[in-house]
């Protein structure tokens, strides 16, 4: 009897011991749900300009992803990177998920199709493309752990003129200060207001290049860099510039028309100008790329 006792105990805790390793139930549909919800307030919070609620969204540290942009890596590089993306003037962003798939309890892997448009200098542009985000539950929330975008919309061709001013030419060339044309200089992260002006080459392109740009009086850039050194001159009016990755503006010195500064490749860096209207020349090699925040 003993030895029969001892076999049915040994049963069950044999049982009691296989339910307490058996996997955590995964319930699909109600997380898939959750995070179709979760998707649909970051778009209304991009909509709204609120950026905070869309780092809030995000594990602390995410990484985020973009075509033709270094990575976001962490929250405040994707801070730094929403700030410029939801003050695109006009911006529309939608995206649609095609598939949620919950993989694990803590672990679910979307994708699906966006579509993007803002106003650009020469009018409305439009993007498309794919998706893709991992999830991870934390602490019991499911916050966006990967998200990445590839566009499909082609880049433009280039025109047969784009393509003949990539390359120095062998003439002399002028531009009086009266034919200079001026366009807004339209980047995310910078506040409306600058204008550019390209005086020799494509700053797109491969070849060498001079730009002028115009900022409005009291105007603030953020930290940037830049793969290529640049050459910088004050024409006008009087410039701040900081150098580092932190909006220091303790650390600001003011140069004067005149003035001749040049700034290391991949150095961040942030300014702005006086109390007046202010124009700098930049001369390098192109293509002239620009960054937000501090290179990785």
């Amino acid at each position: 009897m003993r030895m029969a006792s001892r076999k049915r105990l040994g049963v069950v805790l044999g049982i009691l011991a296989l339910g307490g390793c058996a996997p955590a139930t995964v319930n699909t549909a109600t997380d898939a749900q959750t995070i179709r919800n979760l998707g649909n307030d970051w778009q209304r919070a991009i909509a709204a300009r609120d950026v905070e609620r869309i780092v809030a969204l995000h594990a602390p540290n995410a990484i985020s992803m973009t075509s033709n942009m270094p990575a976001a890596s962490g929250a405040a590089a994707i801070r730094g990177a929403y700030s410029g993306l939801v003050n695109l003037p006009g911006l529309s962003l939608v995206w649609v998920p095609t598939s949620i798939d919950v993989v694990s309890p803590t672990v679910a892997n979307e994708y699906g199709t966006y579509t993007m448009s803002f106003d650009g200098p020469q009018g409305r542009i439009n993007d498309r493309g794919n998706y893709s985000t991992v999830w991870h539950k934390i602490d019991g929330q499911w916050r966006v752990a990967t998200d990445a975008t590839v566009s499909s919309t082609p880049f433009p061709q280039a025109a047969a003129s784009d393509v003949s001013t990539s390359m120095d030419t062998p003439d002399n060339q002028f531009v009086p200060a009266s034919g200079i044309a001026w366009n807004d200089f339209s980047v995310p992260g910078f506040a409306p207001g600058v204008k550019i002006a390209v005086l020799h080459g494509n700053p797109a392109a491969k070849g060498d290049y001079v730009l002028r740009l115009r900022f409005p009086p009291e105007y603030k850039f953020p930290v940037h860099w830049h793969p290529g050194g640049e050459h910088l001159t004050v024409l006008w009016g009087t410039f701040m510039l900081g150098m580092g990755g932190t909006e220091d503006w303790t650390t600001v010195r003011t140069y004067s028309p005149g003035d001749f500064l040049y700034i290391p490749a991949r150095h961040p860096h942030f300014g702005g100008a006086g109390r007046g209207v202010t124009v700098i020349q930049l001369n390098g090699e192109g293509p002239f790329q620009l960054f937000l925040g501090s290179p990785k």
